[in-house]
């Protein structure tokens, strides 16, 4: 080949590489411009390190014949895939691209996803997708169905292997909904991203329901109602760059090991301020992340699911510069009792913690579980069974604090000694008992009160002996349920000697392909 023709070709190559950048042309990226949205290229860019990016399957196009695709094109079949670093990490991805054939799923669109997410779990990198389809490709029937089952059976078996990622930035309805909720995170943006599995013309036909796709599927419906999504931001640059921070407190994979960062946050450092922020009164609520922004390194908490189940907190932070899961009873909404939705939404992130091999720090000030017929009939039995079927399962390090109340069955499943927990603490407010010293001092007291000349003046007193006896944690300690009392301003070196010690934890389970969580 002469020189000539080698610069012929070379020039051909970047007319193709040109072409694959525009999409679906200026037209279709004004319009989704308009729209409010980025095009896949665009969001890549902003998600990876400047320059990282490497596409993978630019020239990949589909075969398809029927109704006239023949004659269309579609620069990389509507998807952009390759990998790229995120603060030097490599990381694998797919976008879908609207501007073509809106993004729906077709063969090899199909094709090209399922290709990347094969090199993330040979290389052991997270996958993260990047959705913005119309759906199924309509024109391709059968094969776009197959394509979409393909994924699934990916994300599954990924699932607990490498860090999956879904980031909602347009429509996503019917099957292609699936995969993003088999994946570990699910980010949506405010007013351009709608999840739904149908949409409000076919609700309106079967059930004559009036229902906006915002409001049936947007980021806050799902945020704070369904739970499918875990964190919501008003602009894809700030989506992105919420992802770009996730990224940076989870491991490339499930055998990556703890997930370490320079901090300059004094391991040692005391804080005389938990000393105050829990009320001596223990009907009086108060902001538990106060707590937790106390504990943690500082500015490292980082909540998940924030807007869903408030009266349970789970997020990452970093401890001496390690990636810690926290789990912790909110006061301030519902006294911080268990619910059907509290119970999922703590037992689902303890799983990844422990799939990830992630240690776990629970800060526990729970009444008992939520009462109500509503509550029973949506099945507390069977979600907050799930609750206790996590931790008793994890076998990451385990340490639980227990700040002020711990009572009967709530007791158990928030981490407690009888469920593995390594290491439990106590502050000196811990009251840990079957129930609230008022309930006790009924039940254990029922007669003296009953036959006493002023039964109000004996139920007053016999509630103050039952607190004095039992609302303390000493009873507990006394049995080994709790290791350590500790001053509250000691509660961070505590916790950050623990998890040196247990460091290198090793639990041996019966061998078993799996269990059967109750679901």
């Amino acid at each position: 080949m002469s020189m000539s023709d080698m610069k012929v070709k070379i020039q051909e190559l970047q007319q193709k590489k040109a072409q694959l950048q525009q999409g679906g042309g200026p037209e279709k990226i004004a319009r989704q411009h308009k729209a409010g949205k980025l095009t896949a290229r665009e969001r890549i860019t902003m998600l990876l390190d400047e320059e990282s990016f490497v596409e993978v399957g630019a020239f990949m196009k589909h075969r398809t014949t029927d109704f006239g695709l023949d004659k269309t094109e579609a620069p990389g079949d509507g998807v952009v895939t390759g990998y790229g670093t995120i603060e030097g990490a490599l990381v694998y991805l797919f976008a879908q691209d609207f501007t073509v054939l809106g993004g729906s799923l077709g063969e090899v669109h199909a094709q090209k996803i399922c290709q990347v997410m094969d090199l993330a779990m040979k290389m052991g990198a997270p996958v993260i997708g990047l959705l913005d389809s119309g759906g199924a490709r309509v024109q391709e029937g059968i094969d776009a169905l197959s394509g979409f089952g393909n994924i699934f059976y990916r994300n599954t078996l990924a699932s607990g292997v490498i860090p999956q990622i879904s980031v909602i930035m347009g429509p996503c309805a019917g099957g292609a909904v699936y995969s993003p909720a088999i994946t570990d995170f699910v980010f949506m943006v405010d007013q351009t991203s709608q999840m739904f599995i149908t949409g409000p013309d076919v609700i309106k036909a079967v059930t004559n329901e009036d229902v906006t796709k915002e409001q049936l599927g947007g980021a806050l419906a799902h945020n704070s109602k369904s739970g499918v999504a875990h964190f919501r931001y008003g602009s894809e640059a700030d989506c992105l760059q919420g992802v770009r921070r996730l990224v940076q407190y989870l491991p490339a994979n499930n055998e990556d090991g703890a997930v370490l960062t320079a901090t300059s946050d004094d391991p040692n450092r005391k804080s005389e301020l938990l000393e105050t922020l829990v009320p001596d009164n223990p009907n009086k609520a108060y902001d538990v992340k106060d707590v937790i922004n106390e504990i943690v390194d500082l500015g490292s908490f980082f909540e998940v699911h924030a807007e869903y189940a408030k009266n349970m907190v789970v997020g990452f932070s970093k401890m001496n510069g390690e990636t810690v899961g926290i789990i912790a009873s909110q006061p301030k909404v519902l006294a911080g009792s268990l619910d059907v939705n509290a119970s999922d939404k703590a037992a689902r992130f303890i799983r990844f913690c422990d799939a990830f091999r992630i240690p776990i720090l629970t800060l526990t000030d729970v009444p008992g579980y939520f009462p109500g017929v509503a509550q029973e009939h949506s099945g507390i039995i069977r979600h907050g069974a799930k609750l206790l079927f996590a931790y008793a399962e994890a076998t990451v390090p385990k340490i639980n604090i227990i700040l002020r109340k711990a009572y009967g069955g709530a007791y158990i499943a928030m981490s407690s000694k009888h469920l593995g927990a390594d290491m439990v603490l106590a502050w000196p407010t811990a009251e840990i008992a079957v129930m609230g010293a008022q309930g006790a001092a009924n039940i254990i007291f029922r007669r003296d009160i009953e036959n006493a000349e002023n039964p109000e003046s004996m139920r007053a007193e016999k509630i103050q002996q039952y607190q004095e006896s039992f609302a303390n944690p000493y009873v507990t300690a006394g049995r080994g349920y709790v290791d350590s009392v500790i001053e509250p301003a000691m509660t961070r070196p505590y916790v950050i000697a623990s998890l040196e010690m247990l460091r290198s934890k090793f639990e041996k389970r019966p061998n078993k392909k799996h269990g059967n969580i109750p679901l």
